[in-house]
């Protein structure tokens, strides 16, 4: 039966479920990792999630695309739906940053009264993390250009620009985890280890997320599926993106700087 109105109503699909089911699993599967040493069951709540997500935003990607089912009224309730999720994603960082700013400016005498707490060494914040805020910036300024480009239908500039992101999402990544196995304190470590490890952890599982949006725009940019005018889905990765660079620069200026 046709429907006489302009709103979009999705068909049933069975993609919430498996990834609810993808969830539990790799939660689990965590547990059992921390307990037991056993990674068996957090890699196959992974490949769930992953299997969930290809075949998602597949079928997102045919109803924007090829069905032409996301005109103007849909197109801006998904852009309020995008900009909502990050304001939650927003105060998601800010619990952590509480928590870091709670426990520094005014250490108890558990951390020695002082901070960092006793025993920690910090990492140097013109090292790595400095170098780390240079990438992040640079590829704020690359998926721009991507994104300037693909309104004047550049095919090309797109793609190098949209590239570059991408090596350098993946580069940062890099060093994070270098970082992580040079470190000399544990998230086991007093407050400071946890705060620490859990922010900067988070946010490099943003970055991930933010590489694999653009990964997944890039293969559509050359597929053709982005023109100047009909593009929501690559400006949902690169306001994503903007967010990942801009809670960088409050870590980087917060707990490697002020807090060292």
């Amino acid at each position: 039966m046709m429907m006489n109105h302009p709103y979009h109503l999705v068909d049933r699909s069975p993609w919430p479920l498996t990834g609810a089911i993808g969830a539990l699993i790799l939660t689990s599967g965590l547990v059992k990792w921390f307990h037991h040493y056993n990674m068996n069951l957090f890699y196959t709540g992974l490949f769930i999630i992953l299997l969930t997500m290809i075949q998602w935003w597949r079928d997102v990607t045919r109803e924007g695309t090829l069905q032409g089912l996301h005109n103007s009224l849909v197109m801006t309730g998904l852009r309020w739906g995008m900009i909502l999720f990050i304001i939650s994603e927003v105060f998601f960082f800010i619990s952590f940053f509480w928590a870091f700013f709670h426990s520094s400016l005014s250490p108890t005498m558990e951390l020695g009264s002082c901070w960092p707490p006793v025993g920690i060494t910090p990492f140097n914040p013109f090292q790595i993390p400095l170098l780390n805020t240079a990438i992040l910036l640079a590829s704020g300024v690359t998926v721009t250009w991507a994104h300037h480009s693909l309104m004047e239908n550049n095919h090309f500039q797109v793609i190098q620009s949209l590239f570059l992101t991408v090596i350098l999402g993946i580069y940062f990544t890099i060093l994070q985890a270098y970082e992580y196995i040079e470190a000399t304190f544990t998230i086991a470590d007093a407050v400071y280890g946890s705060t620490f490890f859990v922010a900067t952890g988070f946010h490099g599982l943003h970055v991930l997320i933010g590489t694999t949006f653009l990964i997944t725009c890039l293969f559509r940019h050359l597929m053709c599926h982005f023109s100047s005018q009909h593009h929501f889905g690559f400006e949902a990765a690169a306001w994503y993106w903007h967010f990942v660079d801009v809670v960088w620069l409050f870590l980087y200026v917060s707990i490697y700087w002020w807090g060292n």
